[in-house]
């Protein structure tokens, strides 16, 4: 089993230092059908690292399905992602491909077709590093994590869906403000907006197959680009070159 990729070590230790806490914001770029880009802020939640593929960690974050970067990201896999930490002046530009996990019978639950020997495969193969073991249950990861987070948060999955027009900010006074957890809910009406919220909820994970790692905080800076072997049937290794910044 292939260790830990270089640049995911230098990523993990940039995101733990003091310096960088709380830095979990990245940009996520995709395509649209007219070959139009669009990029939008998302928070990281976390990282999974299949048991038998510890050489091609996995990048977790969150949407709500109805938007329009879901759509994108069914009919064209392609992301990159730009991760700036201020703190210790690094960036890291992952580029990949990206698969959307909503409710199990939603059709964008792009994990049921997931490329063979790709990393998507091998962690519901296998499972996650720190987990069980065995088949990895993404309804289970998907319903841990919309636990995770804050009830404000949740209830944002219960509005009218993103970029939908609406006649005054006045409208936004109907909508629900918090959701509960998961099985808490008590009343039919905080019952309903819960499951409307995790109806909507999705996870957003992306499967890195390039790497670039730019190093502002040394003098003279450091550029390295990584990529991994996959065309060439080694899909859990990577090179690395070095570059100019």
């Amino acid at each position: 089993m292939a260790a830990h990729p270089r640049w995911f070590q230098a990523l993990s230790k940039a995101v733990s230092i003091p310096e960088n806490k709380g830095k979990s914001v990245y940009q996520i770029a995709t395509v649209d059908t007219h070959n139009t880009p669009h990029v939008r802020s998302h928070i990281h939640r976390a990282f999974l690292v299949p048991n038998s593929y510890s050489a091609v960690p996995l990048l977790l974050t969150t949407t709500d399905v109805r938007t329009p970067k879901a759509t994108q990201m069914l009919s064209n896999p392609a992301v990159e992602v730009a991760w700036w930490l201020e703190g210790s002046q690094e960036q890291f530009r992952v580029a990949g491909r990206v698969a959307v996990v909503p409710a199990p019978d939603h059709p964008f639950h792009t994990m049921q077709d997931t490329p063979r020997g790709s990393a998507f495969a091998k962690l519901g193969e296998d499972g996650e590093q720190g987990g069980a073991g065995g088949k990895f249950d993404w309804e289970k990861k998907r319903r841990e994590v919309f636990d995770s987070m804050s009830a404000h948060m949740k209830a944002s999955w219960a509005r009218p869906p993103p970029a939908s027009e609406i006649a005054s900010y006045d409208d936004a006074k109907a909508w629900p403000e918090t959701i509960k957890n998961l099985g808490e809910a008590e009343t039919e009406d905080e019952k309903k907006d819960q499951e409307k919220a995790l109806k909507n909820f999705a996870l957003v994970v992306i499967e890195p197959l390039t790497v670039d790692w730019v190093q502002l905080g040394v003098i003279p800076n450091r550029r390295t680009f990584f990529k991994r072997l996959e065309a060439e049937g080694n899909g859990d290794e990577w090179v690395e070159t070095i570059q100019v910044p």
